[in-house]
């Protein structure tokens, strides 16, 4: 679902600002999903082309290449749609799976990001505990 070696790139040349950058890729994924889903409701394939587009770029930026393979789908058939001036029908099935995967790659890249807190052990004979002599 996420390339390693393409998370680790960004993570690597993002720094501290990774955590801040990734909060960024879930207001505008939450945003670019909504619209993609408004615009094929209303059947407007030009109102698909943007939030897919961004999403692709955001995606991939993560290394999240299935969603960002995904939005380029949509985007290219919506492309085409304009082109032909057709409604963007053949990109149901596709809109229908962006919010579960986008979904499911935010949490799994969220998780991925969670800084590891080190597991803190009571000194021997902690509070509470009587230390028996050595004997």
């Amino acid at each position: 679902m996420v390339d390693r070696a393409a998370y680790a790139a960004a993570r690597a040349e993002l720094g501290t600002g990774f955590v801040r950058i990734l909060g960024y890729f879930r207001e505008d994924g939450v945003k670019s999903v909504a619209a993609i889903e408004a615009a094929m409701r209303k059947g407007q394939a030009a109102a698909l082309v943007m939030p897919a587009h961004t999403l692709k770029g955001e995606a991939r930026q993560f290394g999240a290449l299935p969603l960002a393979a995904l939005a380029e789908t949509i985007e290219v058939i919506a492309r085409e749609c304009v082109e032909r001036q057709d409604t963007p029908d053949e990109a149901l099935e596709s809109v229908a799976r962006l919010r579960p995967l986008f979904n499911e790659t935010l949490a799994l890249l969220e998780s991925e990001s969670a800084p590891v807190m080190p597991v803190r052990r009571p000194p021997a004979g902690g509070f509470g505990r009587r230390t028996l002599p050595a004997g």
